[in-house]
């Protein structure tokens, strides 16, 4: 499996422990990882259930190859199960909706707050209870967020934030996006009262197939997926 090298993870955690230092704390509220060992337990959360949940997003596509894969689940881990409580998921609605902005996490985030206030639902909360209910949930992505939704998970309040493939390797592979990273969004975001925790590159070698064909016609399709007049399509 293929993780962020030992290199990156220790520049990194030199880099933003400068920063903590430096900032005091304003920084610190937006304690940020690179998740680069499997054998890592972060918030008492061991590796195969970040990796667990990461699938799921990816099964929230509801199709193993459409052409944007972008898929969110939002997870409860302050509860009693061992593996979390999965509260809505969400994938990329831009284009069956005509709504830019749906990107596969607002798609989540607003699937959550129709769950969360449903008066026939399981949670029936107040809207003052459901915008509370966020700074006990993880949120999981197949890919880095955009800076909108970056920005949104941070207004939302998210104990967690939890991603796959990068943006970086994202605009390698051809993708238009904002350069703007999600470690920068939230090194920026330090003013808000939320305590948010950022982790980043899980998965990547079952998250990445399902973003590099679209621009490579050398790139295999994801399993499930066969390549047909030059896109990739569900077998």
């Amino acid at each position: 499996m293929r993780f962020s090298s030992a290199a990156h993870v220790a520049l990194l955690s030199s880099f933003y422990g400068a920063v903590l230092s430096h900032e005091h704390h304003l920084h610190s509220r937006a304690d940020q990882s690179i998740i680069g060992d499997s054998t890592l337990s972060i918030n008492g959360i061991p590796f195969s259930t970040r990796a667990y949940w990461i699938r799921q997003a990816n099964v929230a596509l509801g199709t193993p190859c459409p052409y944007a894969a972008f898929g969110t689940v939002i997870v409860n881990h302050t509860g009693t199960s061992e593996l979390g409580e999965l509260v809505c998921t969400g994938a990329n609605n831009r284009s069956s909706t005509g709504n830019p902005t749906l990107h596969g996490e607002m798609s989540a985030i607003n699937n959550c707050t129709t769950i969360l206030t449903d008066p026939s639902g399981p949670y029936n909360l107040s809207h003052s209870d459901a915008l509370s209910a966020f700074a006990s949930f993880t949120l999981y992505t197949n890919a880095e967020s955009c800076p909108m939704c970056a920005s949104a998970i941070r207004w939302a309040g998210f104990r967690e934030y939890v991603y796959g493939t990068t943006i970086d390797a994202l605009v390698r592979k051809g993708w238009g996006q904002i350069r703007i990273s999600s470690q920068e969004i939230f090194r920026q975001s330090y003013d808000l009262p939320y305590v948010s925790r950022l982790m980043g590159g899980v998965l990547t070698n079952e998250t990445d197939p399902l973003f590099f064909w679209q621009n490579d016609p050398d790139y295999p399709c994801p399993a499930g997926c066969s390549r047909v007049e030059g896109s990739c399509e569900a077998d």
